[in-house]
């Protein structure tokens, strides 16, 4: 495994005459940047939505995370961006890390057809976890019990589901069904039952950064906790 130097991504500014972050892919910084694309720059890479500098898993969040925030708070993702810098290895705990952080993040606001996917979907993660021959990280287990929490009718929906698909039919790869589980969970999240889904979307971008840290460096760093606020009717447009 290999991880880049860390930066401070809390006290970190966007330099004047930079990109600004905005949806999707650009050819060129003067037509703006999503937030893989100024990831690409500050490593000195090559212009890119899929730079090597960050695992291909966590920049495939960081790029639904950027297209479905709104302008106004896209900006407020700028300040995460060198954290992912770097970032990223060869172990396969990520992709199922990952996608659980997704899925567990917006599962307890987002509507009851959401939260069963969702839930099917943390199921998924905890069953590739499981399959690995190295132990579960401690944030999977605290985010498995925080999904129970959270949707408790759901979770118990989605066993009994998983529990009658036959072995023949379950997937064999997780990488694959990983990417639709972020896609849900992303698309969950801005689709919230709250006031604010841009802190949502944010929050499983920086649980994410940091579960991915942490497993990387075993030194995990703070997040931003998901922010409880009032109900409101959110919009969902497709992922990239």
């Amino acid at each position: 495994m290999a991880i880049g130097g860390q930066r401070d991504r809390f006290s970190w500014e966007v330099p004047g005459g930079m990109p600004v972050l905005s949806r999707g892919r650009h050819r060129r910084p003067r037509q703006g940047a999503c937030f893989m694309e100024f990831a690409s720059y500050l490593a000195g890479e090559t212009w890119s939505d899929h730079p090597q500098c960050t695992h291909r898993f966590l920049a495939f969040l960081a790029r639904g995370v950027n297209d479905f925030t709104s302008d106004e708070g896209r900006q407020r993702l700028a300040t995460h961006i060198p954290s992912v810098v770097g970032l990223t290895g060869d172990s396969p705990i990520i992709e199922p890390l990952v996608g659980l952080r997704a899925a567990v993040t917006p599962i307890g606001v987002a509507a009851e057809s959401a939260q069963r996917s969702l839930a099917a979907g943390v199921l998924a993660c905890e069953a590739a976890l499981d399959e690995l021959a190295c132990p579960k990280p401690d944030a999977a287990a605290q985010l498995l019990a925080e999904a129970w929490s959270s949707a408790p009718l759901a979770m118990a929906w989605a066993k009994d589901f998983a529990a009658s698909i036959p072995a023949s039919r379950r997937p064999v790869s997780f990488s694959r069904r990983g990417r639709a589980i972020v896609s849900t969970a992303v698309l969950a999240a801005a689709d919230a039952l709250v006031d604010d889904p841009d802190a949502l979307l944010r929050a499983m971008l920086v649980g994410a950064i940091s579960d991915t840290r942490g497993l990387l460096t075993k030194a995990p760093q703070p997040t931003e906790a998901a922010q409880a606020v009032p109900v409101r009717d959110g919009v969902t447009t497709s992922i990239r």
